[in-house]
């Protein structure tokens, strides 16, 4: 074991043994506490031309903690033995006798090579660091220097094996993600491993090449209440029941099926929040998870339905394409926007993003919701103000929204103004008071007719509004907006109408 450790040391400690070395005989021989502090900055300054830019937060923190201990200790010895003579005081290797949460403190602040390189400290920091429940291999604990791709497989290979092979005591935190790691069979191994104890936080970020096949071994880890995955690929064997402590699950760029999404998503009764991102294999977000309070989706999908999600509170979405959402209508008579808030009750946080208002736009259109969204306080829009529906899916949003308090419009103006549209634009703009409404925010827009109408429309009708910013898309026409915008009638008196620049 000595030998593995040595070699561990070896691969992280080269660039730092003379800098601890001689802060650490500084620290235990020095007569004085302000000297130390003094030379200690020096060498600080001193050392952080030598280092990646990411470790100095990182050593600054950990010295500062160090000193401030000494600090604290010498003050608490001096108060107790002030009548004692010099002759008696006796120096005290302070760094060697911390109290062991205090050492464990500081290590947990330490990226994982730095925390490695304690040992050399004193002899009672030696192989403290293989204690630590919480292991992170990233860009910032692992510095690979070299363009070689083998070479840099190897070397991350085996820092983690080395690791693994020497901690002792549980792992509740662990964290792969590396700007050159590929998904490589080793990480098979490494994930049995930790589905033998008793993980609950893993996180995996495959940045390079293929999908990663997630072994079965990851379904076996029952106590996982954090699962954040990053290019992988993941087939449940059949007999996989769920993660029964699951409350957050994080996949991005990620390949399932169908049912066996529906099936995870089902099966992981304590799940409260679910991020998806540009995932495929499956294009039906059925929802269908009791406690869940977040959802943030964006990608592909075909529709998304919600059930048994009644304390759901913050939901982001996005649908990234504009093709095919009106082959999906045929709801009944309800339409896309009743049917989406039927089993949303108490949301109070909504970001529709991409082209997932035109989704909403779909079938009927009420001029309010039969269940009104009480507890909606935000609500971000990302709207073609050119496109008739999306102008009434928008206008339905907020007149069922009696609380609301922030709104945010992103223009998105990639389609010609209709016919109808022209025709009918200042019929759909009707008198409705929005008497809780005092932050808006406008996006992108180029100040067409339709936008002009719609901000004249807020305006006139949001008694308290406190402020509005407008940021249009280019400054082409910027003087003509301000124009514009000076011109129109406000309900609030105390309203103000920020431009900046875009």
């Amino acid at each position: 074991m000595v030998c593995i450790a040595c070699d561990l040391q070896s691969i992280y400690m080269d660039e730092y043994f003379n800098f601890l070395y001689c802060s650490h005989h500084l620290l235990v021989s020095s007569s004085s506490l302000c000297l130390s502090v003094l030379l200690i900055v020096h060498i600080c300054c001193g050392f952080l031309g030598y280092v990646d830019v990411y470790q100095v937060h990182a050593i600054i923190s950990f010295w500062v903690t160090i000193l401030l201990i000494l600090f604290s200790s010498n003050l608490q010895k001096q108060r107790e033995h002030h009548e004692i003579p010099c002759s008696l005081n006796i120096e005290v290797d302070t760094i060697s006798n911390l109290p062991g949460h205090i050492v464990d403190k500081i290590l947990s602040h330490l990226p994982l090579r730095d925390a490695v390189r304690t040992s050399i400290l004193s002899s009672k920091w030696r192989y403290r660091w293989v204690t630590l429940p919480y292991l992170v291999f990233d860009n910032h604990s692992v510095l690979v220097s070299t363009q070689d791709q083998t070479l840099t497989k190897n070397k991350l290979v085996s820092i983690v094996d080395h690791v693994l092979l020497l901690h002792n005591g549980p792992i509740h935190k662990f964290k792969l993600s590396h700007k050159d790691l590929q998904g490589v069979s080793d990480i098979d191994r490494w994930i049995l491993y930790l589905s033998r104890g008793s993980v609950k936080d893993f996180i995996l970020e495959i940045w390079k090449g293929h999908r990663y096949r997630l072994p079965s071994s990851i379904y076996s880890c029952q106590k996982l209440v954090h699962l954040e995955l990053f290019n992988c690929l993941l087939k449940p064997p059949p007999l996989f029941n769920g993660f029964k402590s699951l409350k957050s699950l994080d996949l991005q760029h990620i390949t399932m099926d169908q049912l066996a999404f529906e099936l995870m998503i089902s099966s992981c009764p304590l799940l409260e929040r679910l991020t998806l991102m540009n995932f495929d294999g499956f294009s039906l977000l059925n929802i269908h998870t009791p406690n869940l309070l977040f959802f943030d989706v964006g990608g592909v999908f075909e529709d998304v339905s919600f059930q048994d999600t009644l304390h759901l509170a913050v939901v982001s979405i996005g649908l990234y394409v504009n093709s095919g959402i009106e082959r999906n209508l045929a709801f009944g008579s309800t339409g896309n926007l009743i049917k989406f808030f039927a089993c949303l009750p108490h949301i109070q946080r909504l970001e529709v993003q991409s082209f997932f208002l035109k989704y909403l736009a779909a079938g009927i259109i009420p001029g309010k919701l039969p269940s009104p969204c009480l507890e909606l306080s935000f609500l971000s829009i990302r709207i073609n103000f050119n496109d008739m529906e999306e102008n009434l899916a928008a206008l339905c949003l907020l007149r069922s929204s009696p609380n609301l308090q922030e709104l945010e419009l992103l223009a998105r103006p990639e389609e010609q103004v209709t016919a109808r549209m022209a025709s009918k634009i200042s019929d759909i703009f009707q008198n409705f008071p929005f008497n809780q409404l005092r932050l808006i925010k406008i996006v992108g827009i180029s100040g067409i007719r339709q936008e002009l109408s719609f901000i004249n429309f807020l305006l006139a009708n949001t008694p308290v509004l406190e402020r509005m910013t407008v940021k249009p898309s280019s400054v082409d026409s910027g003087w003509d907006l301000v124009k514009e915008l000076l011109r129109f009638r406000r309900a609030s008196m105390f309203a103000e109408i920020i431009y900046l620049d875009p």
